[in-house]
């Protein structure tokens, strides 16, 4: 899928991941598999969370809503909403112990507090939408 055609939310994912990424690479090389790993892996996790929520078709055939799909679509953004939480922690933690310089903490942390509202928004939209097609 081209970047241009993906939700906001997951656009701003790739961006993080990328940083990520990025800033981890030069890292020192004794938290390679410890902070490293975790904040690599948080950041893939969310953004796998985010497209498999955005993949559920909720609407069937008949264009009534699939509850059971606003059900699996829901714990999907919610669990991306905790895995963002844990990577801002986790990213806390990298900086204190030096894995990480603190400007890289500022950008990791403006960066999830952009993607946490835009998942916000993106679940009272989900709610709302689905509330009153019910």
């Amino acid at each position: 899928m081209d970047s241009k055609s993906d939700l906001s939310v997951i656009t701003k994912s790739k961006d993080l991941c990328n940083y990520i990424l990025t800033i981890t690479d030069k890292s020192p090389k004794k938290f390679r598999f410890t902070l490293v790993s975790r904040l690599q892996n948080y950041v893939l996790s969310i953004i796998e969370a985010l497209i498999k929520a955005n993949e559920i078709y909720v609407y069937s055939a008949d264009k009534t809503i699939n509850m059971n799909a606003v059900a699996i679509r829901t714990g999907l953004q919610r669990d991306a909403l905790t895995e963002l939480k844990l990577l801002s922690y986790m990213a806390q933690v990298a900086m204190e112990q030096q894995c990480i310089l603190p400007k890289q903490y500022e950008q990791i942390t403006r960066k999830i507090y952009d993607c946490q509202n835009l998942l916000g928004a993106w679940m009272k939209s989900d709610a709302k939408r689905f509330q009153k097609r019910s």
